[in-house]
């Protein structure tokens, strides 16, 4: 296996397990909690990440990242899937689910689609090698929104 594809698998596994344990910390009685009306909760912020996953891993299986004119649908068939999803439970198995498509799909790359960039119809490019990172590096990210909403409920533990 490439190195590139093994450093982004493991990323994305570690990544994705950060996030579960952070979100492990959530109570039961803050998954719907928001700091505004517009702002989403603990859950919404996690069935987000969870969902995305799978959108990665389809842009890398298929070379292609969404397009200009199918994006307002596309992100609105999300943002009803994020609604959607309700439990920690349901949750986690379709992160998990997901990152094993990121990981399948990762193994898919060769050498020579690992330099490819890709065309977001949008006047921008995206290197392929940036998309095999992503999803590790989405997670992260959204990990960091777990534990500021923690902050907010005044949980102020640092969770290892």
């Amino acid at each position: 296996m490439d190195s590139r594809v093994a450093s982004c698998k493991e990323n994305a596994v570690s990544a994705m397990e950060g996030f579960l344990k952070t979100f492990s910390f959530v109570p039961d009685d803050k998954l719907t909690w928001s700091p505004t009306p517009t702002a989403k909760s603990a859950i919404r912020i996690a069935a987000h990440t969870a969902l995305y996953a799978g959108n990665f891993a389809q842009m890398i299986r298929e070379r292609k990242l969404p397009q200009k004119d199918d994006i307002p649908e596309r992100l609105a068939r999300m943002n009803a899937a994020e609604a959607a999803i309700t439990s920690r439970a349901e949750m986690e198995r379709i992160f998990r689910k997901n990152t094993e498509e990121v990981l399948a799909a990762l193994d898919t790359l060769t050498p020579e689609e690992m330099e490819i960039t890709l065309d977001s119809g949008l006047g921008w490019t995206v290197p392929m090698s940036f998309l095999m990172n992503l999803p590790g590096n989405h997670a992260m990210t959204h990990e960091s929104q777990i534990d500021y909403l923690q902050t907010c409920w005044d949980d102020q533990v640092v969770h290892f």
